[in-house]
């Protein structure tokens, strides 16, 4: 991981303030090893250009480039910088104002701090944070959007390994998980699937906010990581939840009637690169493809396997943890297509940026505002939810 240099010029120091930058100067002296301080000062330059392209007080920073070949040497120096492939990093270039493009990609070299969910079934988040703070943690309240989530800032013993962890009082879980949960909103006695469930942070959340009331159909297609799912749910106390092993596709023809439906869905996760930097150089044109396939498969199983006489729910929410259009408005924007009687809701959340209802050429339907984006570069999520 390249980290950012602890002072940054001002403008007016900046290298590239004199003048264009010249590719010899990217180098190290006496080497080709990439002087990747040089490099941050340059895509900084490169930002403030492509902000303000028509400003005359930056034709010498433009060196007789076009606003194209502009973009290119920025997205070219972020693969250099970051350590991306070309094609990803452009994917992702494209997604954001300008001026959030650096913030972004420093954010996805950051790493996110540990978080847990106090299981309400077993115990109170303030009866765990006190138990936990005597025990030498330092720790605070996620947000006031969410009564059960803690962030850890330090710990004298492992998180993972403590009393009240082993007897189920909390889950160590993303912030940005809780959220499609939130999104679906479960009531007590409801009949719901979730149909991507490994390792089980969402379902063991949906049955305490149901109260152990109801039923909740656990599914996952990997048999393996069904293990890790039977072992959470069993640890959090959960005695509404039921795990299966279906590929999700498979769905409603094994089960269906639900009264409400989480998808989950497998992804590219290129919203959540700060937990796994491989994905910086193993996504490919492909690797979108195949997945972006999948999806709209899965998304109108979700959808099928509602039930259209659901008094209480007949709600279907679709999430990811990627920011690229095509896994995102693309695929809800398909599923509007093929199954006409479903229509958008609003999330309920009160926080994150509407969908894309037009990109690069795109148009998708208008409803698609009502979906919620959240970017890591300002928060802890990398999702997109879709009610």
């Amino acid at each position: 991981m390249f980290q950012q240099p602890e002072e940054e010029m001002d403008d007016d120091e900046s290298p590239h303030a004199n003048g264009p930058l010249d590719d010899s100067l990217r180098r190290s002296k006496g080497g080709n090893i990439p002087d990747l301080q040089f490099v941050k000062m340059r895509m900084q330059s490169s930002v403030k250009v492509l902000r303000d392209w028509k400003n005359p007080d930056y034709e010498e920073l433009k060196g007789g480039r076009s606003r194209n070949e502009m973009s290119e040497l920025l997205i070219s120096d972020i693969c250099e910088y970051y350590g991306y492939n070309t094609y990803l990093a452009d994917k992702l270039f494209q997604l954001l104002p300008i001026e959030e493009v650096v913030p972004f990609f420093d954010s996805s070299d950051t790493q996110r701090p540990v978080t847990i969910r106090t299981n309400t079934l077993k115990t109170k988040r303030r009866d765990l944070a006190q138990t936990l703070i005597n025990r030498g943690v330092t720790l605070e309240p996620i947000g006031k959007w969410t009564k059960e989530g803690l962030q850890i800032f330090e710990s004298s013993i492992p998180i993972g390994a403590t009393p009240e962890y082993l007897a189920g009082h909390y889950i160590l879980q993303s912030a940005s998980s809780f959220l499609p949960v939130l999104a679906l909103a479960p009531l007590p006695n409801e009949r719901i699937l979730d149909m991507s469930s490994a390792p089980g942070g969402k379902a063991t959340h949906m049955s305490a906010l149901m109260q152990n009331s109801g039923t909740i159909f656990a599914n996952d297609a990997s048999k393996k990581r069904c293990k890790s799912l039977a072992a959470n749910v069993a640890r959090l106390g959960c005695r509404n939840v039921v795990v299966s092993n279906y590929d999700g596709r498979e769905f409603p023809k094994v089960l269906g009637g639900f009264d409400r439906v989480l998808l989950d869905a497998p992804c590219s996760g290129t919203g959540v690169i700060s937990k796994d930097q491989s994905v910086k150089m193993s996504k490919s044109e492909k690797d979108f493809a195949l997945l972006t396939h999948l999806q709209k498969e899965l998304i109108l199983s979700a959808i099928d396997s509602v039930a259209p006489t659901s008094t209480s729910g007949g709600y279907v929410v679709y999430s990811t943890c990627s920011l690229t259009v095509e896994e995102d408005e693309a695929v809800v924007d398909y599923a509007l297509k093929k199954r006409p009687h479903a229509v958008l809701v609003d999330t309920g959340l009160e926080f994150g940026r509407e969908g894309f209802v037009n990109f690069r050429g795109k148009h998708f339907d208008e409803s698609l505002k009502k979906t919620r984006r959240f970017l890591a570069a300002y928060a802890q999520y990398g999702w997109l939810l879709r009610r």
